[in-house]
């Protein structure tokens, strides 16, 4: 059976109640693996912790937890914590997050982000495999830590959000999976290449290493309310430079720099007119089941090997989420 994930939008209008309803949904319909983000609001964990109470077979996870706002020995034992209440399927998802908002909302210096995930990564790798840590990097010295009767007793798979080829990279040497977003169609070899390249690199089999990617997705008759949506949504993240370059390097640099200008005249309506169609259909999918359907395979068959299927509110959130989940249901 092809593998499907679902995001499930970290909304606070969204009870945890309904989190448990949606991912009972999902798992019943044969998704592999529940992701919820965390931006702001609340934090990911205790909502999937919310879920695991409530479903059986369903793979949780981060998508992501931001690595600047926790120490690793913090994430470690978050990660451990939902290995235990899961019974094994906890997936952990780690991700730099924004300038911005990391200097901002959390105020931290965001320095050396790439050096930071690498430290984060290999320190969290120990501590869940049951290590004593004494670790000397530039960014953390760590003395004497470890999980004890805590360590989880399964592996705990960890994926890095990246978009641009350094991100990749590590991915391939690093880490058992990557969990991008903005999942463009036409950029999935480019980003595939880098992380074959890191995998040689650190001489691990690419085979191993899982592709999946979040896939903003809209399914339905009327596409007009659905695409307005959509554009708005891409716009805002024109003012973000990580996407904006990313965005760029997929091709629509042109989109970008438009929408970026009208951001910084608080003018969303003109920005959101600046994201053209052909953009739309790179970097998510709209349309009907068979459409939608045909579109996710395409992604597949370009080397998404889990497509994380990502919900996007057309009026209600949560019968947005309900729709896409039972429409596109694997089974």
């Amino acid at each position: 059976m092809a593998r499907f994930g679902v995001r499930l939008e970290n909304d606070p209008n969204l009870s945890p109640q309904d989190y448990q309803e949606l991912a009972s949904q999902a798992e019943k319909n044969g998704f592999e693996a529940v992701w919820v983000p965390e931006g702001g609001g609340r934090d990911s964990l205790t909502s999937l912790a919310t879920i695991a109470m409530k479903t059986n077979t369903v793979k949780l996870g981060t998508g992501i937890l931001p690595i600047f706002a926790r120490t690793p020995t913090n994430t470690a034992m978050g990660a451990a914590g939902m290995a235990a209440v899961s019974d094994g399927r906890f997936l952990l998802g780690l991700g730099v997050g924004h300038a911005p908002t990391v200097e901002s909302r959390d105020g931290i210096p965001f320095k050396q982000p790439m050096t930071r995930m690498r430290e984060t990564i290999q320190i969290i790798k120990a501590l869940l495999a049951g290590e004593e840590v004494n670790f000397t990097g530039k960014q953390f010295k760590i003395t004497g830590a470890s999980m004890g009767a805590a360590t989880p007793k399964t592996k705990v798979p960890i994926y890095i959000a990246a978009l641009g080829p350094h991100m990749l990279e590590m991915v391939g040497e690093l880490a058992d999976g990557v969990l991008m977003n903005w999942t463009a169609v036409d950029y999935l070899g480019e980003a595939i290449g880098h992380i074959k390249r890191g995998a040689e690199k650190a001489g691990r089999d690419f085979d191993e290493i899982d592709i999946a990617g979040y896939v903003r997705v809209a399914v339905g008759d009327n596409l007009t309310e659905s695409r307005e949506s959509l554009r708005r949504q891409v716009a805002r993240y024109a003012s973000n430079p990580f996407y904006r370059n990313f965005f760029a390097e997929t091709g629509f640099d042109k989109e970008m720099s438009a929408a970026a200008a009208a951001l910084a005249e608080g003018n969303l309506d003109k920005a959101a007119d600046s994201i053209t169609e052909e953009m739309q259909d790179q970097v998510a999918i709209v349309g009907t089941v068979d459409e939608c359907r045909a579109a996710l395979e395409k992604r597949r068959a370009a080397g998404l090997q889990l497509p994380v299927i990502a919900p996007f509110a057309v009026g209600d959130n949560m019968a947005s989420h309900r729709h896409v989940i039972e429409a596109l249901a694997p089974n």
